[in-house]
């Protein structure tokens, strides 16, 4: 297991610099001037020409990326120019909020696309199989932005149910100002015991969240279906009923285990493709994490923003990767590494 964790560990630091290598090739070619970005559109030349060099911009490009790289592994990911400040500092403040939307999102997806998939493949061919299917095909098909936008026209325009925007009301800094422990407001008001500020948070955050897990959804309870319908199938599934094993206990301990490799690994995908769709979501939602710090980082052509998001997005989907690589060989001991 060390040499499998190190083999892996190695091909991730490969994919995290070719990564990083092409999100910075391209933000160099676009035509713009980060230099008088910074400095403002009123700025002389000897500014702009002073600001070029101070950010390194009147190198070669190879040697650009050589600095760059040499400061990402020193803590110093570059000064947002839309900000002027440390991209770094601005990336961790966002990171948690992100953590939180798709953490909660992925549990949702987990919990209720294992169960409508076992669901579904113990009554093949009925009314509840086909409702799960097409639950699953909409879940995928639907696009994220749009999904947002319909729920919050019906939740909270219609039904006046829930908050539409944001992580907390504003008026409970004052009232019931939640101290960070961990920087996940939900989890913070469990931790100090905050009853207001929780109820709050956990309102802003159900309907971005059911947003945001809905094609990982559809994706877990189909694949989930699909490997509970063979793995009831199997010898010792028919053994066991006929010796009287109860079917709940087939079903839920020993065919959903081995149904549960696939699923995992299709989790692990869908999980990475959730930090990225939550850019999306959270520019819908209006909710102050990665995915609306990147977004307005493209706007405003601040490319260390850019590059600070990329590389946090990469990093996640290599952990999640690798994460997903010891659960499957953990269920599984016929993947596991001789």
């Amino acid at each position: 297991m060390p040499r499998f964790l190190l083999r892996r560990l190695r091909g991730s630091l490969l994919v995290l610099l070719g990564v990083s290598a092409i999100t910075f090739v391209i933000a160099r070619v676009i035509p713009s001037n980060p230099a008088l970005t910074y400095v403002g559109a009123k700025a002389t030349p000897e500014e702009v020409e002073r600001v070029t060099h101070a950010l390194g911009l009147d190198q070669p490009l190879p040697v650009q990326y050589l600095s760059y790289l040499r400061n990402v592994l020193t803590g110093d990911w570059g000064t947002s120019i839309a900000t002027k400040q440390p991209v770094l500092g601005e990336l961790g403040d966002r990171l948690p909020a992100t953590l939180e939307l798709v953490g909660a999102a992925m549990a949702v997806a987990l919990v209720l696309g294992v169960t409508l998939g076992c669901i579904a493949a113990v009554r093949p061919g009925r009314l509840i199989d086909q409702a799960v299917r097409l639950l699953s095909i909409a879940g995928v098909s639907v696009p994220a932005f749009w999904l947002g936008l319909l729920l919050q026209l019906l939740v909270f325009g219609r039904l006046g149910l829930l908050p539409p925007t944001g992580r907390i009301d504003s008026d409970l800094e004052f009232t019931a100002p939640i101290h960070s422990i961990t920087g996940l407001n939900t989890v913070d008001a469990l931790l100090t015991g905050n009853g207001a500020a929780l109820a709050s948070a956990s309102a802003h955050l159900i309907l971005p969240a059911l947003t945001l897990a809905a094609y990982p959804l559809g994706v877990v309870a189909r694949m989930t279906r699909t490997s509970m319908l063979e793995a009831l199938q199997q010898d010792h599934i028919r053994v066991g009923r006929a010796y009287g094993v109860p079917e709940r206990t087939l079903v839920w301990r020993v065919a959903l285990r081995n149904a549960l490799p696939p699923t995992v690994t299709v989790l692990g995908l869908t999980a990475a493709y959730a930090l990225t769709g939550a850019f999306f979501v959270e520019v819908v939602f209006d909710w102050p994490g990665l995915g609306q710090y990147a977004s307005s980082g493209l706007l405003s052509l601040d490319y260390p923003a850019v590059m600070g998001v990329t590389l946090i997005g990469a990093v996640a989907y290599v952990l999640v990767n690798l994460a997903v690589d010891l659960v499957h060989a953990r269920l599984d001991p016929r993947v596991r590494p001789a």
